[in-house]
């Protein structure tokens, strides 16, 4: 059985043939898939889909990139469904900020916001007792820092799409897990194929990150929960593990971190 830790179903692309797409899932070994929260004004619909679907479960949270959209109350109410498994994704982004304002106080100001609604999120996380589902890129020092000095009354969480840091690795020593997806199947993922052996085996997620970032051979289109097959056959490549080892391990780590 292999879980998908991190896929959002909740995106337009799967409104044609969602269930479908969940058929097929099923049928190749993906039994649980949580849905993670990125936009305020997606909630709703994960939920839906959640309560929809057996083996489906959504989190409640606001990417960096909607950091404007952030709304505290809100989050806590969806929080309460029986079928919400964590807080997130939410993070520092910071790959796109100097395009988008160009101004130096502006990118100031768009990073302190980042980190306020980081902060609100982790706060209620820990006032839940629900594990976190944190987004880092190109912002990996201001990340570590926050999420070290805040680990202590977290009940875990998953550095999603992890992006091969060194510095994030050393998170494993604060219940930090790694979700690895599709980026794993790339030519240019040497860095990811190098350090995938030192991340503790008991703190390996798999996701895909769909409709994003589809493994190889299925680069460039739409990636989907059944692709999680492919991200398994390349960590037992690199780790020299079997599929039932690779999934039997990924398994129990995500029903221990997401209480699923």
């Amino acid at each position: 059985m292999i879980v998908d830790t991190h896929c959002h179903l909740d995106d337009q692309s799967f409104d044609i043939d969602l269930s479908e797409v969940i058929k097929k899932a099923k049928q190749n070994g993906v039994e649980k898939i949580i849905i993670p929260g990125a936009n305020m004004s997606d909630l709703e619909k994960a939920k839906e889909i959640s309560h929809k679907f057996d083996g489906i479960y959504f989190s409640v949270g606001v990417h960096p990139y909607y950091a404007d959209d952030f709304d505290l109350t809100s989050l806590r109410e969806f929080a309460k469904d029986e079928k919400c498994v964590a807080v997130g994704e939410c993070g520092l982004d910071y790959f796109k900020i100097k395009e988008k304002f160009l101004d130096d106080e502006l990118v100031l100001k768009n990073k302190n916001l980042q980190k306020r609604v980081f902060l609100d999120q982790i706060f209620l996380a820990k006032e839940l007792k629900k594990p976190l589902i944190v987004h880092i890129r190109d912002a990996n020092s201001d990340s570590f820092e926050i999420l070290k000095s805040n680990a202590k009354d977290l009940v875990g969480g998953v550095l999603h799409c992890y992006n091969a840091s060194e510095l994030l690795l050393d998170l494993k020593d604060f219940g930090f897990y790694f979700g690895i997806g599709g980026v794993l199947t790339f030519k240019n993922a040497k860095n990811l194929v190098e350090i995938l052996p030192k991340i503790p085996l008991d703190k390996l997620l798999i996701e895909t990150d769909a409709p994003y970032l589809a493994p190889t051979p299925h680069r460039g289109r739409r990636n989907e929960p059944l692709y999680t097959n492919l991200v398994v056959e390349k960590i037992c490549e690199i780790l020299n593990l079997t599929k039932e080892e690779v999934e039997d391990i990924t398994t129990k780590n995500a029903k221990q971190l997401f209480k699923i």
